[in-house]
């Protein structure tokens, strides 16, 4: 008899943000196996701007097979934080899986940016990682599906990372090697904690809205290569796969995907894929 395909039915996600792009592509992959999401976003109300907010995610969850909780609130203030785990919790009996997606990106060199932009990209990259993931331990620890998923890059020395946008690196890479201590403070246990980061830009409704966008379409993917990548790592066993910064399609090729041109923004471009940073 054939093994049965790893699920996640029944598991409890909880996400900062997610109210769009990869995170709400993330969140409808584990929706369609019928998992539990809770989203933590401050998007309670439409932007002309940007569709989506962390209520019209909650519907496409329901519509999914998920089932869903939208909770107001800002990741980088610690009530707000407690208030969903707590939430979530009492929801759905529990939390599974953690998902650090919340970001805030400035691409400046110090001398250039703003003391108020630093600030966010600090508090939102990493105090709301720090927090998200420890007030969560201790449901996570009592879980048998016990997963911290960060969206933040591999740890790279380039100094060029430093050269073109420093205060942006210090705050990924700050997610990033808190994510490794997380994996390595629960070494041995059925806990997994791992990053993931894209191959090549991924363009979503933020990048859209951006001068160039066609061109950014043509020579990027979409956030469902994110998705993909996330669930072949959300259902393996706890502890299995851990402390690593992942790759999302080194890790879909390890599954067996092949057909990646799925995933182009504009799948009859004939131009190569720009690679993202941090690689």
């Amino acid at each position: 008899m054939p093994e049965a395909r790893p699920s996640l039915a029944g598991r409890t996600v909880l996400m900062s943000g997610g109210s769009r792009g990869i995170g709400l592509a993330i969140a409808l992959r584990a929706a369609r196996d019928g998992a539990h999401v809770a989203l933590l976003a401050k998007t309670d109300t439409p932007d002309p701007r940007l569709p989506g907010t962390v209520h019209t995610a909650a519907r496409q969850i329901e519509e999914a097979g998920g089932k869903a909780l939208a909770v107001v609130g800002d990741v980088r203030e610690e009530s707000d934080v407690r208030r969903a785990v707590e939430a979530a919790a009492e929801r759905f009996g529990g939390i599974d899986i953690v998902v650090n997606n919340a970001s805030a990106i400035a691409l400046a060199n110090p001398g250039e940016l703003p003391l108020k932009r630093y600030d966010l990209m600090m508090d939102v990259n990493v105090r709301g990682t720090f927090l998200l993931s420890s007030l969560t331990l201790p449901y996570l620890r009592t879980s048998a599906h016990a997963q911290v998923l960060t969206l933040s890059p591999p740890l790279n020395p380039d100094p060029r990372w430093l050269r073109d946008h420093a205060p942006y690196t210090v705050s990924k890479y700050g997610m990033t090697m808190l994510t490794l201590g997380l994996a390595e403070q629960h070494s041995g246990q059925a806990f997994s904690a791992n990053c993931l980061w894209p191959a090549t830009t991924i363009v979503t409704a933020a990048t859209t809205n951006m001068r160039g966008a066609e061109e950014a379409l043509r020579v990027s993917r979409t956030p469902q290569i994110m998705a993909d990548a996330a669930y072949e790592i959300l259902t393996r066993p706890a502890g299995d796969t851990t402390g690593r910064c992942l790759v999302d399609e080194e890790v879909l090729r390890e599954a067996g995907v092949s057909d990646f041109d799925q995933y182009r923004g504009d799948p009859g471009a004939d131009v190569p894929l720009r690679q993202d940073i941090f690689l």
